[in-house]
C-alpha cells in the first residue's frame, strides 16, 4: 500500500514533457494538411470534373466521371498518333535516362575513387566541394547560363559556325538531339555530385573489415566492388535511383526555360508537368490538369516500385525471403 501511495504521489508532482514533443511537431502536420494533403485531395477530385474557363467565364464544375482520363489517353497533337499524355511521359522519360545513366555510372566510380584505402586520394575535400557545388545553383540560373552559351550569338555557336560545322542561321535549340542532350546534360552536371556524397557515405558505412579480409584473400579491386562493395551498397544506390527518377518525372525548369516554355522542337522537349502547367494556363482546365497529376502520381508510384523490385532482388533480400531466411 505505501509502495502505491509513493507511486501516485510521484505521478501528481512530477511533470509530463510527453505533450511538449506533440506541441512542437503539430505545426508541420497543419502546414502539411492544409498545403500539401487537401491539394491533393482536391486535386484527385477535381480529375472527375469538367471544370474550366472561357475568357471570363468559368464553366461550373460537371460530374464527368473519367472522361478526363479518357481524353487525356485519346488526345493527339498535331501529326502524331501517340496520346499526350505518353508522348511527354516518353519526353520526360528519354531525357532523365540520358543524364541519370552517366549521372549514376560517374557518381559510382568517383565514390568509389574517394573511399578507396589503397589509392589515399589527396585533397579530397576540394574535389568534393567541386563536384558538389553545380547542386547549389538554382537550375533556372544553370538553365539560362547554358542557353547564354549556346544560343545563335553564344561562344560554342561561334565555334561550331568557324568549324563550318553548322550555319549561321542554325539554332542548336532546334535540333532534338542538341535541345534534349542539353537538358540531360544539365541535369547531370547539377546532380552527379550530390550522387557522389550520398554513395560514398553508403560506402564509408560499410564494414572496412570484410574489404581487408577480401586483400588477405587476393581479391582483386574488381572482386572487391562486385562482391562486397555492391551488394552492400544496394539499399542506398536504390533511394538514390528512386529519388532521382522522381525528380526526373517531376522535371520542368531546366526544358521551360532552355525551350522558353515551347518545348521546342515540336514538343519534343516538353515534359509532364509542362503539360500540366499549360492546362492551368488562360483555360485554367482544373479537371484535365488534375487528371494528368493522378497520373503522373501513378506513374512515379509504379516506376519506383519496378526500380526498387529490380534492386532488391540484385541484392538477393527477395531470394533470402522465399527460402525462408531472415536477415540479421
Amino acid at each position: 500500500m505505501q509502495n502505491k501511495e509513493k507511486k501516485v504521489k510521484k505521478k501528481k508532482g512530477g511533470i509530463s514533457y510527453a505533450k511538449w514533443g506533440y506541441i512542437f511537431i503539430l505545426p508541420f502536420f497543419i502546414t502539411y494538411f492544409i498545403w500539401s494533403f487537401l491539394p491533393q485531395v482536391l486535386t484527385f477530385v477535381y480529375s472527375f470534373f469538367k471544370i474550366y474557363t472561357e475568357g471570363l467565364t468559368e464553366v461550373a464544375p460537371e460530374f464527368i466521371g473519367f472522361g478526363n482520363y479518357v481524353d487525356l489517353f485519346t488526345k493527339t497533337i498535331g501529326d502524331s498518333k501517340t496520346p499526350t499524355i505518353l508522348l511527354y511521359a516518353g519526353n520526360t522519360m528519354i531525357m532523365w535516362i540520358l543524364g541519370a545513366v552517366p549521372q549514376f555510372l560517374i557518381a559510382l566510380l568517383l565514390a568509389v575513387w574517394f573511399t578507396n584505402l589503397r589509392l589515399n586520394i589527396k585533397g579530397q575535400g576540394f574535389f568534393k566541394t567541386v563536384i558538389y557545388m553545380p547542386n547549389l545553383i538554382m537550375a533556372s540560373a544553370f538553365s539560362m547560363l547554358i542557353w547564354t552559351v549556346f544560343n545563335p550569338t553564344g561562344p560554342v555557336h561561334m565555334i561550331l559556325e568557324n568549324a563550318n560545322l553548322v550555319s549561321k542561321e542554325y539554332d542548336l535549340f532546334f535540333s532534338v538531339t542538341w535541345a534534349r542532350g542539353l537538358v540531360a546534360g544539365i541535369n547531370f552536371l547539377m546532380w552527379f555530385g550530390n550522387t557522389t556524397i550520398v554513395l560514398m557515405a553508403g560506402i564509408m558505412g560499410i564494414d572496412n573489415s570484410l574489404f581487408e579480409a577480401a586483400l588477405i584473400d587476393g581479391a582483386n579491386s574488381r572482386k572487391v566492388f562486385f562482391k562486397i562493395t555492391l551488394p552492400l551498397l544496394m539499399p542506398i544506390l536504390t533511394y538514390a535511383v528512386i529519388t532521382s527518377l522522381i525528380g526526373g518525372i517531376n522535371m520542368y525548369d531546366v526544358p521551360y526555360i532552355l525551350s522558353k516554355g515551347n518545348g521546342t522542337p515540336n514538343n519534343t522537349t516538353t515534359t509532364l508537368i509542362m503539360f500540366i502547367q499549360r492546362l492551368l494556363g488562360p483555360s485554367k482546365d482544373y479537371g484535365t490538369a488534375g487528371a494528368a497529376s493522378v497520373l503522373v502520381f501513378i506513374f512515379s508510384a509504379v516506376l519506383s516500385l519496378i526500380v526498387f523490385k529490380f534492386f532488391i532482388s540484385k541484392d538477393g533480400m527477395r531470394d533470402n525471403t522465399k527460402k525462408g531466411g531472415k536477415r540479421k
